[in-house]
């Protein structure tokens, strides 16, 4: 049986998407805390972020009519709730990323690197831990120095104890901490964050690619447009132009550049007979 307080609670969270037009899905997992903190304040007046238990979130979808988010109930789920543009809250969220450590079993999102020069930590056995990683060092002075730029990991590499522990010790944060915003709903239309996540102007560089290679085309097939034929009547002029020349025929255009190529092979022949 459904206790009172899960009840009272389903309808508290009901009411609250009522008030709100788009309601989005995120995943909490491995969201610390202080992020979490830096990112609500951010959005702060933007959306608001209603984190129940994921039994209470299918409930309420369920009641809500909005089952077409129960597939983005993954994780440690969390309503993200707003009446703004889900894509321009996208914007901020991807604006909104934090550096973290890496901890043991995290995934590089880059190439992470350590450029050759001298670091803050002491001579120590701490040298031996970063030769352990790889990491060319050598101790100049009462520090201990990086020989050379190295890779500690490409992107997609799982991050070991042994170099967490260094990175952590060289104050290098690789970590991407931001909301995993799974899914939006909004008038009946789930956008995913395949979707959501896109550059603003990748839609912009698609049509202009678009129509430059819909121009080459209609040039190529001889397809006569308002905009193609400026371009073909400038390539016909061109090309009877070199005609004129290569042909030796004499006209207005091409007396000029005969009169130059003459005087070209008249000078090669000048130094040939010499």
């Amino acid at each position: 049986m459904v206790s009172k307080k899960k009840i009272r609670l389903v309808k508290e969270v009901e009411k609250q998407l009522e008030e709100y037009p788009v309601v989005g899905l995120l995943n909490m997992h491995k969201l610390p805390a202080r992020q979490l903190a830096e990112i609500r304040e951010k959005l702060r007046g933007k959306a608001v972020i209603r984190m129940v238990k994921k039994r209470l979130i299918l409930r309420v979808l369920e009641n809500r009519k909005l089952s077409a988010l129960d597939e983005y109930v993954q994780g440690e789920p969390a309503l993200f709730l707003s009446k703004e543009d889900p894509f321009k809250i996208a914007k901020v969220i991807q604006q909104s990323t934090s550096e973290a450590p890496a901890r043991p079993g995290d995934v590089a999102p880059r190439e992470i690197e350590i450029k050759a020069g001298p670091t803050s930590l002491s001579a120590g056995p701490v040298i031996g831990e970063l030769q352990k990683v790889k990491i060319p060092a050598g101790v100049e002075g009462e520090k201990i120095t990086i020989k050379k730029d190295t890779v500690l990991a490409k992107e997609g590499d799982i991050i070991s104890q042994e170099l967490s522990d260094v990175l952590l010790k060289l104050s290098i944060q690789p970590m991407e901490i931001r909301l995993n915003l799974l899914a939006a709903w909004e008038d009946g239309v789930v956008y995913n964050k395949d979707i959501l996540f896109i550059p603003s102007d990748y839609y912009i560089n698609e049509l202009k690619s678009a129509v430059s290679r819909s121009l080459s085309l209609s040039i190529h097939c001889r397809l006569f447009t308002p905009e193609t034929i400026p371009v073909m009547l400038s390539q016909a002029s061109q090309q009877a132009e070199a005609l004129t020349i290569t042909a030796d025929i004499v006209s207005p255009s091409s007396i000029g550049n005969l009169l130059a190529k003459a005087a070209q092979e008249a000078k090669t022949l000048k130094g040939g007979a010499k």
